[in-house]
């Protein structure tokens, strides 16, 4: 298994149209997170490169914001957006 295949379940069970998580739950369904996702947005981009990203992607779900200083993402179901 993945470091980031709890999150992909995750997202895939909760078929929600929008999801709004603390870092810190994101944490407890795939470990510790690198300082990176405080520091650097990009880290967050809906990128299928990275092993995060194509996560919440394969899941069906994009990030549309991130509040870095209080420590919340939002994921938007892919299907919902226009």
């Amino acid at each position: 298994m993945a470091k980031y295949d709890p999150l992909r379940n995750h997202l895939t069970r909760a078929a929600q149209p929008r999801l709004t998580m603390t870092f810190d739950q994101v944490a407890a369904l795939v470990g510790p997170l690198p300082r990176s996702v405080w520091d650097h947005r990009a880290w967050w981009a809906n990128d299928p490169t990275h092993v995060h990203g194509n996560a919440w992607l394969a899941a069906g779900y994009r990030v549309d914001s991130v509040d870095q200083s209080r420590g919340i993402v939002t994921f938007v179901n892919s299907g919902s957006q226009p």
